[in-house]
C-alpha cells in the first residue's frame, strides 16, 4: 500500500522565483533530446558534485514545475492514481465541495466510497474537467457564431 502525505503547499520566495527562472532556462535546452533519460550534477551541502539519471519525462516535468515557480504559483504534484476527497476534487475544478457532491451524486462523475466517505479517481476528474472545458469552448464558439449570424457588431 503506498501512504501519500501531502505537504503544505505555500507560494514561493522571490529567492525561489528568480532560482526558478534561471533552471527553468537551464533545463528547458535539454528538452528537445530523443534520449528517454538524462543526467544531472546536484551538489550536496559539502560541494561534492553526484551525477543523477533522471527519465527525461521527468525532467520535462520539472521544468513545468518551475515554469510555475517563475510565475510565482504554488505547485503541487498529484499522482494520476491518486484518490481524491471531495473536497480536494472541490478544488481542482473550482467548485464548492456540495457542488462536488451534487456532480457524484448525480452520476457526472464516478466515485467509490471508503467506509462513509467518497473518493474520486484523479485521472476521472481529469476526463471530467476537459470534457466540461471542450464542451464550454464549443458553447463559446456556437454563440460567437451566432452572434456574427445576426449582425450584432462582435468581431
Amino acid at each position: 500500500m503506498t501512504v501519500t502525505t501531502h505537504a503544505k503547499v505555500a507560494l514561493p520566495l522571490e529567492r525561489e522565483v528568480q532560482a526558478a527562472v534561471r533552471g527553468q532556462r537551464a533545463l528547458a535546452a535539454f528538452l528537445a533530446t530523443s534520449l528517454e533519460t538524462q543526467r544531472i550534477q546536484i551538489f550536496d551541502d559539502q560541494n561534492q558534485a553526484h551525477l543523477v539519471e533522471l527519465p527525461t519525462s521527468a525532467l520535462r516535468l520539472l521544468v513545468d514545475i518551475l515554469a510555475e515557480l517563475a510565475d510565482g504559483n504554488a505547485v503541487k504534484v498529484v499522482p494520476v492514481h491518486a484518490e481524491l476527497t471531495t473536497q480536494e476534487a472541490a478544488d481542482l475544478l473550482n467548485v464548492s465541495r456540495p457542488h462536488m457532491v451534487k456532480l457524484l451524486e448525480d452520476g457526472a462523475l464516478a466515485f467509490h466510497r471508503t467506509g462513509k466517505h467518497r473518493r474520486v479517481r484523479f485521472a476521472d476528474l481529469m476526463r471530467y474537467k476537459e470534457t466540461r472545458e471542450r464542451a464550454s469552448e464549443d458553447a463559446m464558439s456556437e454563440l460567437a457564431r451566432q452572434a456574427q449570424d445576426l449582425g450584432m457588431g462582435y468581431e
